[in-house]
């Protein structure tokens, strides 16, 4: 019986986000691709250094270990490698004991026609454009900043850090308030308290690893495996919409911060998440100083924000 991935939470993450390949790029960039392909070829035996996406990868697969029979994760490495400069990729992924077994290499062909044919939940990806377009196929896909200068130590539990509006929830909220200023966005929120934000981008990310936890034994609630936070620029009034919201989707998160346009730098270099999600270009690279970093660029503003 064909294995069906739907059934998993389905990470697709570029080779690029996995290990960092500044300089293999900045070969292919200025020299072109075949001295790209040399370059790999002559270091197939050379491991790579982790990337942005790699301590969250590492995390995720980790949720296979709490019940051998049943796997909850399956990471796909998508690529515009082709399989022979993919060798090296593949060399580090078994270095580092990553059970990662699957890859769409396209040769240069566009990664998002694979995107669904992999049931792909989640999308991270240097490539501003393969992010732009995963994302207008309704792909939920985040674009990573560099790996941080100081990347804290390993943890055993998963940590993820949303946003909300534009990322846990639709850009509903957030377009009042760009549109009509922070009174009307908090009168809208008051008036609408009870009704549920759309779901945005991650919802259904965190509402997998809502399932998950669920299945955890009583006996490792004091230390789960998944710990969520949520870190929004949203205060009171505006709260309780967020918590309404949360409730209705049979959501619980960790750790909730209103700040209230307080910088996130501080409280995310406190929790140490495995990655940080959030819409807004400088609060992403105020964050990405410190923690790993995804982009979700809005539908109608893919952008790029970010320098490869």
């Amino acid at each position: 019986m064909a294995i069906d991935l739907s059934q998993y939470l389905v990470i697709g993450v570029s080779s690029r986000a996995l290990f960092d390949l500044t300089e293999e790029d900045r070969i292919f960039r200025e020299q072109g691709l075949e001295a790209y392909r040399r370059y790999q070829l002559e270091r197939e035996n050379e491991v790579l250094m982790p990337g942005t996406s790699f301590g969250l990868v590492k995390a995720l697969l980790r949720l296979n270990a709490i019940d051998q029979a049943a796997r909850r994760v399956e990471v796909v490495i998508m690529s515009r490698n082709s399989s022979e400069t993919s060798l090296r990729i593949f060399h580090s992924i078994q270095h580092y004991g990553l059970d990662i077994t699957r890859a769409a290499l396209t040769g240069g062909a566009s990664l998002v026609p694979y995107l669904r044919a992999f049931n792909v939940d989640l999308f991270l990806s240097r490539d501003p454009d393969d992010v732009a377009r995963g994302l207008q196929s309704g792909t939920a896909s985040a674009l990573l900043y560099d790996v941080p200068s100081d990347v804290s130590a390993d943890v055993d539990q998963i940590r993820i850090a949303f946003d909300g509006d534009s990322v846990l929830f639709s850009d509903e909220a957030d377009r009042i308030y760009r549109e009509h200023g922070l009174e009307a966005f908090q009168a809208h929120e008051i008036q609408h308290a009870h009704r549920p934000l759309p779901e945005g981008p991650l919802a259904k990310l965190l509402k997998s690893l809502a399932d998950v936890r669920g299945l955890e034994q009583p006996s490792d609630a004091t230390v789960p495996s998944i710990r969520t936070a949520l870190v929004t620029a949203r205060n009171s009034p505006a709260h309780e919409r967020v918590i309404r919201t949360l409730m209705a989707w049979g959501v619980t998160i960790d750790e909730t911060f209103f700040l209230g346009g307080m910088s996130k730098h501080e409280v995310l270099q406190a929790f140490r998440p495995h990655m940080y999600f959030d819409d807004h270009p400088s609060h992403c690279a105020t964050a990405a100083g410190g923690v790993p970093t995804g982009r979700v660029p809005s539908y109608d503003d893919p952008g790029t924000g970010i320098g490869d």
